[in-house]
């Protein structure tokens, strides 16, 4: 997905990845931060500083960010 896709696009886009990798992490993770990459690779961690710092080391920007266990969504370029 390219970074002019319209937001719309984005907004399921992340749920989607969402659904998929970040709510098995509910039972063990609720409260914490995923950065979910569109491939589904993820970085866990318990601040927002951390899993951004480490998931653009990582996989670089255009991921999605989420509050384990919380519908808010957002993501980086």
């Amino acid at each position: 997905m390219t970074s002019t896709a319209p937001f719309e696009d984005r907004q399921k886009t992340a749920r989607a990845l969402y659904e998929q990798f970040g709510k098995p992490l509910e039972a063990t993770h609720t409260g914490e931060y995923v950065v979910i990459s569109g491939s589904g690779k993820t970085v866990v961690g318990k601040s927002l500083t951390e899993v951004m710092t480490n998931a653009i080391e990582t996989f670089g920007k255009g991921n999605f960010v989420f509050k384990i266990g919380s519908r808010v969504v957002g993501s980086f370029r």
